[in-house]
């Protein structure tokens, strides 16, 4: 069967603790039993108590009698790691009755999820104008306190440029997060997180006051925008109510933005924010050519579906969402697939990127963050331990400051140029992956 190699398990990994933990645990002698079939790995992990963890590779999907919270725990990832680096530790052979039982509760659980479905599509008329009247109810109500809202935040945003960039380097975090709770509370959760950033930012050292001065000059060409939203096209709407937070679903797909493919996941990452878990995930269609981005989300308390790990290849359904320049999409009907020799076009040099990115802002001017490939970079470090990425042209592109990789990627170049897979958000670049001796290397 199919199995993960060592640098995609460990992107699957929560979080550094988890990986420490795990490479304590791939060791046979801290299993009773192991196995695998076609469909399946399993094992007993012996701990405080014994474990049994079920994992199916391809999707993944994983489980473990352990207490943890963690998904994947330190228990499943160790199986995995197993696997990649020892398979002969794991031998074909009959799957016991917990496997068994494990898959055909996800089989029934399948079926469920897929009558739902079903009925969700047989109402009759009149339930189904009854569904439409209350979900025409709800968006009145919230496009009230949205544009309510809105008011508010133009209100501040005069008063704060009024008494100048110099006063607001003098408030504190409170200041900006004051104003984005009542952004929440109106119902505009995209706008708050954007003014909890902005705080963060007088206090970035040289240059913040133009920085500052430009997100303030988006922020307010957003509200001009939305004050003449009937008069722009409907996709630019789109961008609009999703920079403000309207949330989207499968439904909002219209049927004709469903690309069917073969996906290559290039890279993934969480982040954390008031009590909210994100997971950015990009992929790259075989046959289209086109990048798509997934975003997930979930309470801290709530575990994230399990995607792929960085590097897979996916057949799959895409549905992008509407968009002047459309990139995040939906996934369905995922199933794993042999690996491709395949990757994305990449851009030349800094410069080709710069005008990539340039291009993408004339169409949506929201759009945050560009991914690109960039051919033939050199990982560099600055006397100050700052990472950039060095051109064929000898330009300097700044790295992320949450980007910790740079050593491991320095690696990996050997002081040469590899290409490399990643985020541009107009300064920096999030490296995500990169390609050494034609295979794909998660970072």
């Amino acid at each position: 069967m199919n199995t993960l190699s060592a640098a995609q398990v460990l992107a699957l990994a929560p979080d550094e603790a988890s990986i420490k933990a795990a490479r304590g645990l791939a060791r046979p002698a801290k299993w009773l039993t192991l196995g695998h079939d076609e469909q399946a790995l399993w094992g007993e992990c012996k701990g405080s108590a014994l474990y049994q963890i079920s994992v199916e590779p391809g999707e993944p999907a994983f489980k473990c009698t352990c207490p943890s919270r963690k998904l994947p725990c330190k228990h499943v990832l160790a199986l995995l790691l197993l696997a990649a680096d020892e398979p002969g530790l794991l031998p074909a052979a009959p799957a016991p009755q917990w496997l068994l039982e494990w898959q055909a509760k996800r089989a029934q659980n399948a079926q469920r999820k897929a009558a739902r479905a079903v009925a969700a599509t047989e109402l009759d008329p009149e339930q189904q104008a009854q569904r439409a009247v209350a979900r025409d109810k709800r968006a009145s109500a919230r496009q009230r306190k949205v544009e309510a809202g809105l008011e508010e935040l133009e209100r501040w945003l005069r008063d704060l440029v009024r008494q100048g960039l110099a006063q607001a380097q003098r408030q504190p975090l409170r200041y900006w997060h004051d104003m984005a709770a009542r952004l929440v509370d109106a119902q505009a959760p995209g706008l708050a997180r954007w003014l909890r950033d902005l705080g963060s930012i007088p206090a970035s050292g040289e240059g913040w006051s133009g920085r500052l001065l430009a997100q303030l000059g988006h922020l307010f060409l957003l509200l001009e925008a939305y004050r003449r939203l009937d008069t722009l096209p409907e996709t630019l709407q789109a961008d609009i109510r999703g920079r403000i937070g309207w949330t989207l679903g499968e439904a909002d797909v219209p049927d004709g933005n469903w690309v069917r493919d073969r996906w290559l996941l290039l890279g993934q990452y969480t982040q954390e924010e008031e009590q909210i878990r994100m997971r950015r995930a990009w992929l790259w269609g075989h046959d289209c050519g086109r990048l798509a981005l997934l975003l997930d989300f979930a309470h801290q308390s709530q575990t994230l579906t399990p995607l792929a790990a960085p590097g897979s290849w996916l057949e799959a359904e895409l549905g992008f969402f509407p968009s002047q320049y459309p990139l995040r999409a939906v996934l369905r009907n995922a199933c794993a697939l042999t690996a491709l020799d395949a990757a994305p076009p990449g851009w030349a040099d800094g410069a080709a990127l710069l005008d990539a990115y340039a291009g993408a802002l004339a169409q949506q001017p929201w759009l945050g963050l560009l991914p690109a490939r960039l051919d033939n970079v050199v990982p560099a470090r600055s006397a100050a331990n700052t990472w950039y990425l060095r051109d064929s042209a000898a330009r300097l592109l700044p790295c992320h400051p949450g980007f910790s990789q740079g050593w491991p990627l320095l690696a990996l170049s050997g002081g040469q140029g590899l290409p490399v897979f990643g985020e541009w958000d107009g300064r920096q670049f999030r490296p995500l992956g990169a390609w050494v001796d034609g295979a794909f290397v998660a970072l």
